[in-house]
C-alpha cells in the first residue's frame, strides 16, 4: 500500500448514496460553533461534497479548499458546489499524509470518516495540524464499527461485520477509529483535544430501505466486495447471503440501527 492508502469501498452508487446524505447538521454538528463568516477551511477527504458545500455556506465569504484522493469524486463535489451556486470552493487532489499547503494556512481543518481509511492516521493528523493556523482548530469525526447496534439480526447480518473488519484491515484501515481519535491526536502532538460522541440512527421504513441498500449493496457490488473476495474473506455466495440478510432487516417493522461516532476538536 502507498503512504496515501487505498479506499477499499470505492465509489459505487451504493457507497456514494451514503456519502451524499451527509450534511453539517447530521455529520459535523460538533464543529458548528467554530464556523464563522470569513474563515478559511480545508475539507480533507471531501467525497461528493455535500458537507463541503454546507461548510462553504456557513463560512462565506470565507473560502473552502476541498481535497480528496480521487479525481472522480472531486468532479461530483464540484458539481454539488455548482448546483448550489457556490464559487468560494476550490478542489484539488491531495494525499493527507503529505499535504502540499504551507504551514499555518487554514483557520479550520476538517475530516469526516477519513482517518479510519488512511494508512497512517497519526501522520495525517500531524499534517492537518501543520497547515492549521495558530488559534485555529482541527476537527475529525469517524464511526466506530465495534459499537454498531441493530435489531433484529436475521441470517446473513451476522456475517457482514467480520467480513468488513477483515477486508478493511487487510487494506490498512481501522474500523474502530472513533474510539482512537483522541489517542491519535495526542500522538500527533496536539496539546488541547476535546473529545465527544454522537450517533446516527436509522429506524423508519425509508431509512431502513436506504441504509440496507447502502451497506448491503456495497457488500455485493462495490470495490469493497471485490476486495473481500480477492482477499479470501468471503465468497460471492456469502456476500449474496449478507445482502439478503440486510434486506430482511430492512423489511422488519421493528428494524433499528445505530452508528456511534467519535469526534475531536484539536488546537495546534
Amino acid at each position: 500500500m502507498s503512504a496515501q492508502g487505498t479506499y477499499p469501498q470505492g465509489f459505487h452508487k451504493a457507497v456514494l448514496s451514503s456519502h451524499t446524505w451527509r450534511t453539517v447538521e447530521n455529520s459535523a454538528a460538533y464543529l458548528v460553533e467554530h464556523l464563522r463568516p470569513g474563515s478559511t477551511v480545508l475539507d480533507v477527504g471531501c467525497g461528493p461534497g455535500t458537507i463541503t458545500a454546507d461548510l462553504a455556506e456557513r463560512v462565506a465569504p470565507g473560502h473552502v479548499t476541498a481535497v480528496d484522493a480521487s479525481d472522480e469524486v472531486l468532479e461530483q463535489a464540484a458539481g454539488e458546489a455548482a448546483r448550489r451556486g457556490l464559487d468560494t470552493i476550490v478542489f484539488a487532489v491531495e494525499d493527507v499524509h503529505a499535504l502540499s499547503f504551507a504551514d499555518d494556512t487554514f483557520d479550520i481543518v476538517h475530516a469526516h470518516q477519513v482517518l479510519q481509511h488512511v494508512a497512517d492516521p497519526v501522520q495525517a493528523l500531524r499534517e492537518m495540524r501543520r497547515v492549521c493556523k495558530p488559534g485555529g482548530v482541527v476537527a475529525a469525526r469517524d464511526a466506530d464499527f465495534g459499537g454498531f447496534l441493530w435489531h433484529p439480526d436475521p441470517p446473513g447480518m451476522d456475517a457482514w461485520m467480520p467480513i468488513y473488519y477483515k477486508t478493511v484491515r487487510d487494506k490498512g484501515g481501522e474500523p474502530d477509529a472513533g474510539r482512537r481519535l483522541m489517542s491519535w491526536a495526542r500522538e500527533a502532538g496536539f496539546a488541547e483535544v476535546t473529545a465527544s460522541a454522537s450517533v446516527w440512527c436509522y429506524a423508519t421504513p425509508e431509512e431502513r430501505e436506504w441504509w440496507s441498500e447502502s451497506w448491503g449493496g456495497r457488500l455485493l457490488n462495490s470495490s469493497l466486495a471485490d476486495h473481500a473476495v480477492a482477499g479470501g474473506h468471503a465468497t460471492r455466495d456469502e456476500l449474496q447471503r449478507v445482502y439478503t440478510g440486510w434486506k430482511a432487516w430492512a423489511a422488519a417493522e421493528d428494524g433499528w440501527f445505530a452508528v456511534p461516532h467519535g469526534e475531536i476538536i484539536c488546537r495546534p
